[in-house]
């Protein structure tokens, strides 16, 4: 049997759903259908949470868990079996060790092939190519994304050093990338390669 819990926690008003050191939430018991009023109320903005202001004391906290540490015990042993039998799932069906097939990062040396006055333009990360926003030939200013890389969940704007011409992608959409790898070659405007 699943337990449903409304969570209480002491919020600032400067501060909104931001905890800080020693704030504490607590766990009450509610039914489904408390819980889905919450839920109904919290995405209109009207959600009412209980706040009250304490003092923590850490000899209370102390005693606190020496009295409550059978229970807590049970149901750390609980919580422990809980997430065994959901790893063995996971096992069961496959989804441990899983690996996708993930395209291979392009590799060919640049260094020879980057013609004088060009910058080459890397990758600041290890990742794949989220996104290509500009084309060969194509006039860029300085500061312009060129590529999003994404990388840990996080997408990365690769922007261009300089004002200038793409005149080498070097990358494909889709495509794993390394570390300081070349994307794109770009040549600088006039104005930056008289300077």
């Amino acid at each position: 049997m699943w337990n449903t819990y409304h969570v209480t926690a002491e919020f600032t008003q400067d501060k909104p759903w931001l905890l800080r050191f020693f704030d504490q939430i607590r766990f009450h018991p509610v039914s489904g259908a408390e819980l889905r009023a919450f839920r109904d109320d919290f995405l209109h903005g009207q959600a009412a949470l209980r706040i009250s202001e304490e003092t923590f004391r850490l000899q209370e906290y102390r005693k606190f868990l020496a009295a409550n540490a059978a229970a807590i015990d049970a149901q750390k042993a609980r919580q422990q079996a809980a997430f065994e039998a959901e790893r063995g799932r996971w096992e069961a069906s496959g989804q441990i060790g899983y690996t996708a097939d993930l395209p291979q990062a392009e590799t060919q040396g640049v260094a020879e092939e980057l013609q004088p006055g060009c910058l080459a333009v890397v990758s600041p990360v290890s990742g794949s190519v989220w996104k290509i926003s500009s084309m060969l030939g194509q006039s860029v200013k300085a500061g312009e994304t060129l590529v999003l890389v994404e990388s840990m969940k996080m997408e990365l704007p690769v922007t261009a050093p300089v004002d200038g011409i793409v005149t080498q992608l070097l990358c494909t959409e889709g495509r794993a990338v390394q570390v300081a790898q070349t994307l794109l070659v770009l040549r600088p405007s006039q104005a930056h390669a008289d300077a």
